[in-house]
């Protein structure tokens, strides 16, 4: 690992136009962040959500208006090993997490559908100790590769339109909202950052599936031939999300 001081200025100098710059393009497009917020951060040992951490410490230092940040590590049923793996990287790069236990591998591991209940339950999970830990807003490390990955994911596997919002309002959680501050931002930099950086992140935690494996690795696969074929085909996948067509768009009654 890279001293802290030279991974912090690394965000702010050598990949400002690629991280920095859009991280507070979203901040300001979307109005994540409003004064007085009390922002529930969701670390989940990878790396998107330790780069999301640094972004908003770096905002923090030098907004002009003032919010709180909370570091939440929400334990599924990590091994030890795992769990210590975060616990250094977070010691390392200076974030004070909370972590807080679930149960969420245990129940999950006899369903046909792990990934699917896993997410649903962290979610929930998240939301209820933030609420506990005073917050009004949590915080997760979706990025720009997240955002048109669901959407073919729901286009190819649901039949239907739709993906990530930079920031939902809570449907069972009244006056809790959910944000992502990396909305703009493209995997291959923040992979950038990591490896100058020389730090390591988990990947796939999961003691039920035990990898990274699945229909989003498939569409991830799907993205990088699109663009191959098509230059910024990922682009416009994104951009799809805000250009919406009522005129050429309809919902059909089917009952």
């Amino acid at each position: 690992m890279k001293p802290l001081l030279d991974i912090e200025k690394s965000i702010i100098k050598k990949y400002r136009k690629e991280i920095y710059s859009r991280f507070i393009r979203a901040i300001k497009d979307f109005s994540l962040i409003e004064e007085g917020d009390k922002i529930c951060v969701c670390i989940s040992g990878g790396k998107d959500s330790f780069i999301m951490a640094k972004c908003l410490q770096e905002l923090q230092r030098h907004s002009k208006y003032h919010f709180e940040l909370t570091f939440l590590v929400m334990n599924p049923g990590y091994t030890e090993a795992n769990l210590n793996k975060i616990k250094a990287n977070a010691k390392h790069l200076n974030i004070p997490i909370v972590i807080k236990d679930s149960n969420i591998f245990e129940v999950i591991k006899d369903n046909s559908s792990p990934c699917f209940l896993c997410a649903r339950m962290r979610r929930g999970c998240l939301y209820s100790m933030a609420q506990d830990l005073g917050c009004n807003k949590i915080a997760l490390g979706h990025h720009f590769n997240d955002v048109i990955e669901t959407i073919l994911l729901n286009q190819i596997y649901n039949g239907q339109f739709s993906g990530m919002l930079p920031i939902l309002d809570s449907d069972n959680y009244p006056g809790m909202k959910l944000i992502r501050p990396l909305y703009y931002i493209h995997e291959k930099d923040i992979e950038a950052w990591v490896r100058n950086s020389e730090l390591t992140f988990l990947d796939c935690a999961c003691i039920v599936t035990k990898k990274n494996t699945g229909k989003r690795k498939e569409v991830k696969e799907l993205v990088k031939h699109l663009v191959e074929m098509y230059p910024n085909s990922d682009i416009n996948i994104f951009n799809s999300m805000f250009h919406v067509n009522p005129n050429t768009t309809k919902v059909i009654n089917k009952e």
